[in-house]
């Protein structure tokens, strides 16, 4: 089990300085493209998404599997160091989803999930770099010889990761 911190410990959590840029960048090249002003409200939209994250690393964090991932210096070094280890991460987020081990989450049956979109994001922050669309559908990519699985793939070193973090696959019902 993973001891959790006490809330007066400040705790670094990895992040990718290009996160939530991918789509208002792309946005704002379209709009220069056209010739045509962008839509404030929606940068504005952006701006708080951005501001919100930085929020959230500020907030305490139970049964939260992203946090465990992003806050574990050894997950963030193998993420950094493996572009195979880091998606493998990703494959096991998308299409499961994971329970803590520890009493109340087990006989609550408290599950942590994301999309596939979120995936590509913690992956991103894990390895301080891009955003989510560097990770999006990797696991479907023709990529042999790079150790890349498909999404919904756990991997029997991300298992024993995970186990070491205090987590479990808990497959979706067919």
């Amino acid at each position: 089990m993973t001891k959790k911190p006490e809330s007066n410990v400040s705790i670094k959590v990895a992040s990718s300085p290009d996160r939530h840029t991918f789509q208002r960048e792309g946005y704002l090249k379209r709009c220069e493209e056209k010739g045509e002003e962008p839509n404030q409200a929606y940068l504005e939209m952006w701006d708080k998404v951005k501001q919100q994250d930085a929020e959230w690393h500020q907030q305490q964090h139970v049964n939260d599997l992203e946090y465990d991932l992003r806050s574990t210096d050894w997950i963030v070094a193998k993420a950094r160091a493996s572009e195979s280890y880091a998606q493998n991460i990703y494959a096991a987020l998308c299409n499961m989803q994971w329970q803590k081990i520890d009493v109340w989450p087990v006989l609550k049956d408290e599950l942590w999930s994301c999309s596939w979109r979120s995936a590509g994001g913690i992956v991103a922050d894990l390895r301080g770099e891009g955003d989510y669309i560097d990770w999006y559908c990797s696991g479907m990519a023709d990529k042999d010889d790079t150790g890349f699985v498909p999404e919904g793939a756990v991997t029997d070193e991300i298992r024993e990761d995970f186990q070491r973090l205090g987590w479990q696959p808990v497959p979706y019902d067919e």
